[in-house]
């Protein structure tokens, strides 16, 4: 191998390493949160990180409003987690707020108080099936499978 075929391999190596350590790290972030990085909790962070960026906030700011609708059921509520673990909004700091809805209501709604700008967000249905019944024992493997896949497959933006 030449020398420039060498070097392009080590660079793809160590920005291969930098993103695997950015994927850990969001895991890790999520998990400080919800005590595990399952898919349903990463895509709320996933969905929060987006969020943010439509709405030109940065994490922890007061401008942000969220609140997460959903059924009262562990995997759904994960989405607040996540959302959480994202944006830094929080039920103590009166930011964070759950409404009960029925499935076909899944959302999360970000909003900037400062602008009065909102983006909705939900779980798109392919995600929603593939990691409808993932045993516990897998949620990490399936946390890390959510953060890799494109936000399209992830979620969506809600009527």
């Amino acid at each position: 191998m030449g020398l420039k075929n060498a070097l392009a391999v080590a660079l793809l190596t160590v920005g291969s390493a930098a993103w695997a350590d950015d994927v850990d790290a969001k895991l890790d972030a999520v998990a400080t949160i919800h005590g595990d990085a399952g898919a349903w909790a990463v895509a709320g962070y996933r969905m929060g990180e987006s969020a943010m960026k439509t709405l030109n906030l940065k994490r922890g700011s007061f401008a942000l409003k969220v609140d997460h609708q959903s059924p009262r059921e562990v995997r759904y509520a994960c989405i607040a987690d996540g959302a959480q673990a994202a944006t830094g909004a929080s039920l103590g700091r009166l930011q964070l707020t759950y409404t009960e809805a029925k499935v076909d209501q899944l959302a999360t709604v970000y909003t900037n108080k400062e602008t009065g700008k909102s983006v909705k967000l939900r779980p798109t249905a392919a995600f929603m099936k593939k990691f409808m019944e993932v045993p516990r024992e897998r949620a990490r493997a399936a946390g890390r499978e959510a953060m890799t896949l494109p936000d399209a497959e992830v979620f969506e933006a809600a009527p």
